[in-house]
């Protein structure tokens, strides 16, 4: 029983390690939680980070019940999973092109609609990106033992662990970048290169789902 309860042990330090570094690596979900930080504020990037994590759920579910694997051996099913992630961002780029060119920074204008509705955009672009339920299935099996038993609980506890790392790390990415806004506030010319930029976010990261 305690050498059990120390192999379990064993097993979390090394998952916590190796999600945090995975966490902490530049990809399309933490420069997405940058770019809305410094354009909106901390609220917005935090609420993002809460809809991101959220999909952890969905993937982690995926995971557990074995569904990945499925999406793994159909190339039509995951193509068509892949197109619809990166349609869903290109949209999404399309309506920041058809919008103001002044980038709006100040956070007073902040409305509960418009949090729910970035929520539920991180949510989506979460679950919509295959590459996280196959990067799940590749990475929390190296870290599941079959002598402890029950493998879904223990894919699950794997899942809820790398969500709260995920919102942390995640969240402190959002605070630290909400601090240059006041300078980015006074700087207008930055105001279209951060339009821009927010663009070639969206389309890079469909791009990058989808090839």
């Amino acid at each position: 029983m305690l050498s059990n309860k120390f192999m379990q042990l064993e097993i979390i330090i090394a998952f916590i390690t190796a999600s945090a570094l995975l966490t902490l690596m530049p990809g399309p979900d933490n420069i997405y939680v940058l770019m809305q930080s410094i354009t909106n504020g901390k609220k917005f990037g935090i609420v993002t980070v809460l809809g991101l994590a959220t999909g952890i759920i969905v993937h982690t579910s995926l995971v557990a019940f074995g569904v990945s694997e499925i999406l793994k051996k159909s190339e039509n099913i995951f193509f068509a999973i892949k197109l619809l992630g990166a349609i869903y961002l290109f949209y999404l780029a399309f309506k920041v092109y058809k919008s103001s060119a002044k980038i709006e920074l100040d956070k007073s204008n902040i409305s509960d609609k418009n949090l729910f509705s970035l929520y539920k955009q991180g949510f989506v672009m979460n679950v919509l990106n295959p590459k996280v339920t196959i990067f799940f299935l590749a990475f929390f099996p190296g870290f599941v033992n079959n002598s402890l038993g029950n493998i879904k609980q223990q894919i699950f506890i794997l899942g809820f662990i790398f969500m709260l790392l995920t919102i942390v790390i995640f969240s402190s990415i959002a605070l630290l970048a909400s601090k240059m806004t006041s300078f980015l506030r006074d700087n207008q010319k930055f105001e279209k290169n951060l339009r821009i930029i927010q663009i070639i976010v969206f389309i890079g990261i469909g791009v990058f789902i989808l090839f």
